[in-house]
């Protein structure tokens, strides 16, 4: 029955990022048993809890805003389901609330992220250049997809992306000082997926010059088509 469902939004960062989606479910899913939920299982030869993980997150980003919906086979209040778990979860995955969810995930529209792009040597206009990058008409790279990979133009679906930059008080080899540049936008959660390293794969070619020589993101919050962000 719906009424025994539940939704669970939890942090996975530091170490934790470096686990693949199924590794993922798969401690999820001990976690949850070893919690005592009493998940409830599907039917028939085969059967496995019914567990599902909104937005596969690329492995090697961090997020604070990962859902998990489950089923149990009897009515449990969620208020204090982030205790009980967290006492049994593995360091750097954080159950951050537990509720009852009212919409389906394929009401995800958009997920916000914020990175970090770190240049050992960056001249001086690199936060213009990436602007320009980013706003154009067409942003076209060859992404990976079921049916194997394809040219795909970006540029549709990313929006709203705002700079900051730091620069480092020490020089590199005596030229240009190392920067660091703080990056957020709005990316396609769905019909297309579209991720940070999607966007980092628009720095090459001809614009291998604006490529970070390391870059960390995160997944800060997801959103539905209006913007309203998504429990």
């Amino acid at each position: 029955m719906d009424n025994y469902k539940l939704r669970l939004r939890f942090a996975k960062t530091g170490k934790a990022k470096y686990i693949s989606h199924l590794d993922l479910m798969s401690t999820m899913q001990r976690v949850l048993i070893r919690a005592g939920v009493g998940l409830k299982y599907s039917q028939g030869f085969n059967p496995h809890p019914t567990i599902s993980i909104a937005l596969p997150l690329s492995v090697g980003c961090s997020s604070v805003c990962e859902l998990i919906d489950f089923k149990t086979e009897h009515y449990l209040l969620p208020d204090g389901l982030p205790q009980i778990i967290n006492d049994v979860l593995p360091k750097d995955i954080e159950v951050l609330e537990a509720y009852i969810p009212l919409r389906k995930f394929s009401a995800v529209k958009w997920v916000k992220v914020k990175g970090e792009l770190h240049y050992n040597k960056a001249h001086q206009n690199i936060i213009e250049d990436l602007m320009n990058r980013f706003s154009m008409d067409s942003i076209i790279i060859e992404k990976k997809t079921k049916r194997g990979i394809k040219d795909i133009d970006i540029a549709p679906y990313i929006k709203n992306i705002c700079y900051n930059i730091n620069q480092n008080e020490t020089e590199c080899n005596g030229t240009n000082p190392g920067k660091m540049i703080t990056i957020s936008a709005m990316l396609s959660a769905q019909d297309p997926s579209i991720n940070p390293q999607n966007m980092m794969s628009a720095l090459s070619g001809e614009y291998k010059i604006l490529a970070p020589d390391f870059a960390a993101f995160t997944r800060v919050e997801i959103y539905d088509a209006d913007l309203n962000v998504f429990r």
